[in-house]
């Protein structure tokens, strides 16, 4: 297989199984640790949505507390639509089994490790990926799968502006047709 193909096969990856990257920007991480919420500052839909906590609030971890507090909002502000993939995309990742959920964690954290600009980079990568064909996604994934683990590696240790230039280059070459056969 062609190297030409590793930065789009591992977008497709790292994007087919984590959505998320391509809806909003990821917060930044914080520099001092996590201040508690107070349970009466949520509004009374986040308290109505987090109900579930209401006993327990003031013994959760302030970082967890904001994690909730920050979700509920995320969660009041999407379409009927929005919630429904959301649940979908829960459910689907709560029959993954444990390693694979360890794997998609961790790559979520490389992603959020990345600077800002190299982080929106990648969501445009997901975005045009998305808007191929599916046939035309199916492919690429299918060439990533048959990669080595070698030549995975090699695709890891690109610089970003490497990855780009053959991301652009997978994007734009059409797919191999097998030649027809005759009968």
């Amino acid at each position: 297989m062609t190297k030409k193909y590793l930065p789009l096969l591992l977008l497709a990856l790292l994007f087919g199984a984590a959505r998320a990257f391509a809806q909003e920007p990821a917060a930044p991480p914080a520099a001092a640790p996590s201040a508690p919420i107070a349970w009466s500052s949520l509004s009374p839909q986040q308290q109505k949505l987090l109900s579930g906590f209401g006993s327990q609030w003031n013994t959760l971890p302030p970082a967890r507390q904001q994690a909730l507090a920050h979700g509920s909002e995320r969660w009041l502000g999407m379409s009927d639509a929005e919630r429904s993939q959301a649940r979908d995309r829960f459910q689907h990742w709560q029959t993954l089994p444990p390693d694979q959920r360890r794997d998609l964690r961790n790559k979520w954290q490389r992603f959020q490790s990345l600077p800002p600009h190299q982080q929106e980079m990648l969501r445009q990568d997901f975005r045009r990926f998305q808007q191929l064909p599916p046939e035309r996604r199916e492919a690429l994934r299918q060439q990533w799968r048959s990669l080595t683990p070698a030549e995975r590696e090699q695709w890891h240790n690109l610089s970003p502006a490497q990855r780009q230039q053959r991301f652009d280059r997978a994007i734009a070459q059409p797919p191999k047709r097998s030649p027809p056969s005759h009968h």
